[in-house]
């Protein structure tokens, strides 16, 4: 058997559990780390876990898909 074309692949594969856990959709994830003063991505990794309690995996997944974004999206 053989995974679907359209599962999501890296990063983004976290994303569900993320939203499930957290009770935040993605984009809303997405627009607190864009807002954050910080911008290294250990800074934002660090800053999600402590303030906001997400796992080390969840929280890098979602900064590092953010800042792979073009600055527009």
């Amino acid at each position: 058997m053989t995974a679907t074309s359209s599962a999501p692949k890296g990063p983004a594969s976290y994303f569900p559990a993320i939203e499930k856990k957290y009770g935040r959709p993605i984009a809303e994830w997405k627009t607190l780390i864009r807002s954050s003063p910080l911008v290294k991505h250990m800074e934002l990794v660090a800053w999600l876990k402590t303030e906001h309690a997400m796992g080390h995996g969840h929280a890098n997944a979602l900064v590092a898909h953010t800042l792979a974004e073009p600055k527009g999206e």
